[in-house]
């Protein structure tokens, strides 16, 4: 099943935060600036986000502090805090600023603060949750573990690398990852999360490094299945050197099958329109290229709902998106493919919140009239109550 958006939907459209109603509840799942953008959107509709973020990264100035303090990861926690934050623009700036010289070279400072905060409570997840508070986050941001975990990858010839970094330099295909020291356990906040929630996103990110180590939490994806909601994947623009190199959409979706089951996910975003020269030229130098998002008619997909649009944010791909002004891009990141925010987070409240929502207020109002009971004599509208 395919269909194409129209994404001059305007944000007044819909709800927003404290205004509504009945605000709905989402948690996403992923990590890196993919997520951050999402988020970003998102929380111009709703104040009801959970993100639970992987905390698996090994690499840069997270993989540093990581080793030489033996704790969880930031750098994807950060950036997911403050893409959600409500505080002066300059505390942003702050946390986002990376040295360029002396001993901190590369470190972020966001990145050194979690570590001092981590060390001041003495507990990972607890540091983080003060940092929900401090900063204001318009919803909440969750590690997937509060305790130090690596990912292996398994490849085709029976070899396996471990860590992010690892995995990326290894030039060999991916089979499948694995979470050590395993179980994983579910914590409270997720589960509570899981079972409130009106929609469940996973990604865009980094599928074996940032989307994937999430759905390998001990009895996590039981839990989701369990609530017969909406599971939403949303696909990368461009593959990832080390990671996806040549896959389609049709592979990303056969990699989730393989970790969580058939039958997943009920629904797809995909860029479907045109990437600047440029960027191409770019990626392809770094042997990365866009991913096709033709499901190719393939029987075991049939079920799953293929939404296409323009979702390429052209401002960071330029270099002119400004992480200090509007959080859409870390400091350094030029000329990069990324989900455009406002776009992404129209389409999923328009397809699986707005619709959904407006639909089971008619059939509602019909019930009602029906049964002779105040309401509305309007017929229900086509689209299917969220979660059913």
């Amino acid at each position: 099943m395919s269909s194409s958006v129209d994404n001059s939907i305007g944000a007044g459209d819909y709800p927003a935060g404290p205004r509504s109603k009945s605000v709905p509840k989402i948690v996403a799942f992923g990590g890196g600036t993919g997520m951050a953008a999402l988020l970003l959107g998102l929380k111009a509709y709703t104040d009801q986000i959970t993100a639970v973020v992987t905390v698996t990264d090994n690499g840069g100035s997270s993989g540093r502090l990581r080793n030489e303090f033996d704790m969880v990861a930031p750098g994807d926690i950060r950036n997911c805090l403050l893409a959600l934050a409500e505080v002066d623009p300059l505390i942003t700036r702050a946390l986002q600023y990376r040295f360029d010289e002396s001993e901190f070279k590369g470190h972020c400072f966001g990145n050194l603060f979690i570590t001092v905060l981590t060390r001041l409570v003495g507990d990972f997840g607890v540091s983080i949750r003060e940092l929900n508070r401090i900063l204001n986050v318009r919803g909440r941001v969750v590690p997937a573990s509060s305790a130090k975990v690596s990912l292996v990858a398994q490849h085709p010839d029976g070899s396996k690398s471990t860590g992010e970094v690892q995995i990326a330099r290894s030039g060999k295909r991916i089979q499948s990852v694995e979470i050590r020291p395993y179980p994983v356990a579910m914590s409270s906040e997720i589960r509570k999360a899981i079972e409130e929630a009106d929609l469940f996103i996973f990604g865009p990110g980094s599928l074996y490094t940032s989307v994937i180590p999430n759905l390998l939490i001990d009895g996590l994806m039981e839990s989701i299945n369990a609530t017969g909601r909406q599971r939403v994947y949303i696909c990368n623009i461009m593959t990832q050197p080390g990671e996806t190199d040549g896959d389609s959409l049709y592979d990303d979706l056969e990699a989730l099958r393989v970790h969580v089951g058939d039958g997943f996910p009920d629904a797809v975003i995909a860029h479907n329109g045109l990437v600047p020269a440029e960027i191409i030229e770019h990626y392809k130098d770094a042997g990365a290229e866009a991913v096709p998002c033709d499901l190719n008619g393939q029987a075991e997909f049939q079920s799953v709902r293929l939404i296409t649009g323009e979702f390429f944010d052209q401002e960071v791909a330029l270099g002119q998106g400004n992480w200090e002004q509007d959080n859409r891009a870390s400091e350094h990141d030029e000329c990069l493919a990324r989900h455009d925010p406002d776009a992404l987070a129209r389409v999923i409240f328009e397809e699986f919140l707005k619709k959904p929502a407006a639909a089971a207020a008619a059939a509602t109002e019909t019930g009602a009239a029906e049964t002779g009971s105040p309401g509305s004599d309007e017929a229900p509208g086509n689209a299917e109550a969220i979660g059913q």
